[in-house]
């Protein structure tokens, strides 16, 4: 068992936990005990820059500590450290569940807590280059700055199997804080055709595989009606991570940027090197203007073969979420059969 002697702050507690975590403690392991009673407006300690790799968790857990941290309940120490590891370790989207019996927890203290706001502390929030973002991810060990490409995690002529494994662990952007895992591409590696769709969505990023939310549904029934196994075709994002914000409970896309197209780009260019298809699809604007043109006019230019880098044929379509977004049945009829039409060239040129 470890002793952890700590000041009963946010910030006693933070200093606490980072030393553990870098050394791989695990909560049944930590005995928490206060060297006094601070008081709660106490001036917060300065915290010390970290060494070793980063961790990060949710900027909301950062929140919701800090409140639960100015509670009285003794239980609190120990609830905030399991919490951390396990969102570090285990779920970083463990917060989104309130069914789980720590969250839950967590959330009654930070509702409970005397209504104090602490001074400013020297815990890092990932700069922001625009206004409006998805839900961010505080930096619980003060990391560097966020890396702008993934080029330097991407493994030098490896195969599908290695350039997964490597992706798991890829932060060349700062959308790996906001999401609950990478989502690489799935499909055998002599596969004719490879569909490249815009990024994971909601359940994609839970699931850990691309095209398995309703989006996924569309496009499965509509490979189905030209004659397209889906199990003989190779199915990925131009970008890896989920891009989101969050409404009330709901994580609701957002389109990624440019300069997140291009910090994933290594990847997707990996994976086509490795599989060299006959026919690229690009499912979705997002796809088409980073594959094919970053002036690619979908709705104009669909349906039809163009040469690229990375396959002699390569046509751009409607990702199958447009379906969705038809606003009746009328319009998703409409929009269904425009990529039926599209698939069904595919499948011929194939």
């Amino acid at each position: 068992m470890r002793l952890v002697e700590f000041e009963p702050t946010f910030e006693g507690w933070q200093s606490a936990a980072r030393g553990l975590l870098r050394e791989g403690v695990a909560p049944a392991d930590v005995v928490w005990r206060s060297l006094r009673s601070a008081p709660l407006e106490r001036s917060p300690a300065p915290v010390e820059a970290a060494t070793g790799p980063a961790m990060r968790v949710p900027a909301r857990f950062i929140e919701l500590a800090r409140r639960a941290a100015r509670h009285h309940d003794p239980e609190r120490w120990p609830l905030l450290y399991g919490l951390v590891w396990r969102l570090v370790r285990e779920n970083r989207g463990l917060l989104t569940d309130e069914h789980d019996p720590d969250v839950r927890r967590l959330l009654t203290l930070a509702r409970d807590a005397p209504d104090i706001v602490p001074a400013e502390t020297s815990i890092s929030v990932q700069p922001q280059d625009e206004p409006r973002q998805p839900a961010g991810a505080a930096s619980l060990l003060l990391a560097p700055p966020v890396a702008t490409s993934a080029a330097s995690f991407v493994p030098r002529g490896g195969d599908l199997a290695s350039l997964r494994a490597a992706a798991t662990g890829c932060t060349g952007c700062e959308l790996h804080l906001h999401a609950t895992q990478t989502v690489f591409g799935r499909g055998p590696a002599d596969a004719r055709i490879v569909l490249v769709g815009e990024q994971p969505g909601d359940q994609e990023d839970r699931q850990g595989a691309p095209f398995v939310g309703p989006a996924g549904e569309v496009l499965d029934r509509a490979l189905l009606e030209v004659g397209l196994a889906r199990e003989r075709l190779y199915v990925t994002n131009a970008v890896k991570h989920f891009k989101f914000e969050m409404r009330g409970k709901r994580r609701i896309h957002q389109t990624p940027r440019a300069a997140e197209l291009a910090a994933c780009r290594p990847w997707i260019e990996a994976e086509l090197e490795v599989i060299k298809p006959e026919v690229v699809v690009c499912l979705g604007a997002t796809a088409a203007r980073a594959l094919i043109s970053p002036d690619f006019r979908l709705l104009k230019e669909r349906g039809r073969f163009v040469s690229s880098p990375w396959a002699a044929k390569t046509l751009a379509t409607l990702h199958p979420s447009a379906v969705l977004r038809g606003e009746d049945d009328a319009a998703q009829a409409r929009l269904y059969a425009m990529l039926v039409e599209d698939l069904r060239l595919v499948a011929r040129a194939a």
